[in-house]
């Protein structure tokens, strides 16, 4: 799931990138003097978004103008907070943990996940696991957990089990505080049985 929303999270940004390029190619064509389509609005050099009547239609009134320019500022922030919000990693690269020796050691998130999802698939009744560290490497992480269940799974019983032995397990081994979690159980799809 969260590779989907990436992966939507990052067409949307390569076609809001390309429809930009392409109208201000389009623009830059228009103010060379180039020959651009017949419908494109603005056909020659001297052409302005606004016409001069549509300019003083509006002088008159006190509040366009501002309203205009702060609704633009509003978008272009938006857009750059957009735009940052690309390169923030949302999973956790490492976890400190006290080795006992004031230097302390670093352990790999993705390496912590692994764990967490082989010893929640070796659970009977469990499908397929998928875990991921969340949060700061100098505050105790988060691990938020999805869980395929088998159709034969009970699943009071498979999550108390993962709380109780592979989140304990992962939050012993790293030296950790505690180790909130997030652990969303489905059931895997299965066909009906055919009695004879």
């Amino acid at each position: 799931m969260f590779r989907l929303l990436r992966l939507v999270n990052r067409l949307a940004l390569c076609l809001a990138g390309l429809v930009l390029l392409c109208a201000g190619g389009v623009v830059v064509a228009v103010g060379a003097g180039w020959s651009v389509p017949s419908w494109w609005p603005y056909s020659g050099p001297h052409d302005t978004l606004l016409s001069r009547g549509d300019r003083y239609r509006w002088r008159g009134e006190g509040w366009f103008w501002p309203v205009v320019i702060a609704a633009l500022a509003v978008l272009l922030l938006l857009g750059l907070w957009w735009l940052l919000a690309q390169f923030r990693r949302a999973r956790l690269a490492e976890v400190l943990v006290d080795s006992g020796d004031g230097e302390g050691a670093r352990v790999r998130g993705r390496a912590l996940e692994d764990v967490l999802e082989r010893e929640t698939e070796a659970d009977e009744g469990v499908s397929r696991a998928q875990a991921l560290l969340t949060g700061r490497r100098r505050r105790a992480p988060a691990a938020r957990m999805k869980v395929l269940l088998e159709p034969h799974a009970a699943p009071e019983a498979t999550l108390a089990r993962v709380a109780d032995e592979a989140l304990e397990h992962a939050r012993d081994s790293a030296g950790l505080d505690s180790l909130p979690a997030e652990i969303r159980l489905r059931a895997a799809r299965h066909r009906a049985e055919r009695v004879r």
